[in-house]
């Protein structure tokens, strides 16, 4: 899981920073894997090879849409949703964000590496 701390500016003109969350569990990374043809590391070496946008931009909307929730006020959770998902897509931190991700393969990589589980 990671936490992004993101300024933005919002739709009345006010500057804020939130913290947002992202998380894949081994069961959306199996479900991810199977959606994908090939798996998850064959897809991304192609549309990096590839150098397709579209595929790029539409694989990175997925993921961070996917990856991202709440967690529960007792820790135990990690809430996701359509509604939810839609709410962050619909705000300027995720235009943030994806415009980051999409320009910066650095700060890709990091964040993939971020949302994935890791043993221990």
């Amino acid at each position: 899981m990671i936490k992004k701390v993101i300024s933005f500016i919002d739709y009345d003109g006010n500057e804020r920073e939130e913290d947002f969350y992202f998380n894949l569990n081994n069961a959306e990374i199996i479900e991810l894997q199977a959606s994908i043809g090939g798996g998850l590391d064959k897809f991304i070496k192609q549309i990096v090879k590839e150098r397709d946008p579209e595929k790029i931009v539409g694989f990175f909307k997925k993921l961070v849409l996917m990856a991202y929730g709440r967690k529960s006020l007792d820790g135990r959770r990690f809430e996701k949703s359509e509604e939810l998902s839609k709410d962050f897509e619909q705000t300027e931190a995720y235009v943030k964000l994806f415009t980051e991700l999409a320009t910066d393969a650095d700060k890709a990589a990091e964040f993939v590496n971020g949302i994935i589980p890791h043993e221990g």
